[in-house]
């Protein structure tokens, strides 16, 4: 859909003009929560809240996701990203291999994750009605 419909949607539909606000407002504070979060939390638990947000969105508990892809969502080099993901690896909590993850363990995901995780799912929740 070309933002041109999408606009044309958004004013003929009033239910859609605020799903399309509440999204924006949701999607604004998270990005706020995901600066507070790069700078206060280490790597490992930022890992396991994207390893959690991406399970949330796949729908399955296997799922595409490369290394480099998750350093840029996480602001850090591969490496870490490669450090990190072996931990939660070893620890059995996910299995990864050739960018796919499958989880394994997602309560223990949710001990390690960063709080910024239940936050996210609550803006989301408040915004939107539901677990994003």
């Amino acid at each position: 859909m070309t933002a041109r419909a999408l606009l044309h949607a958004a004013a003929d539909s009033a239910t859609l003009g605020i799903v399309l606000r509440r999204y924006s407002q949701a999607f604004i504070n998270q990005l706020a929560q995901s600066v507070a979060c790069n700078r206060l939390h280490d790597i490992q638990q930022r890992c396991a809240r994207w390893l959690l947000m991406t399970h949330d969105r796949a729908g399955s508990d296997t799922f595409p996701l490369t290394h480099t892809f998750l350093a840029q969502m996480l602001g850090v080099r591969r490496a870490g990203v490669t450090e990190a993901a072996g931990v939660v690896q070893r620890r059995g909590f996910i299995q990864y291999r050739r960018g796919v993850v499958h989880v394994l363990n997602r309560p223990a995901l949710e001990a390690i994750a960063c709080p910024c995780y239940a936050v996210f799912n609550e803006m989301y929740g408040k915004h939107l009605g539901g677990k994003r």
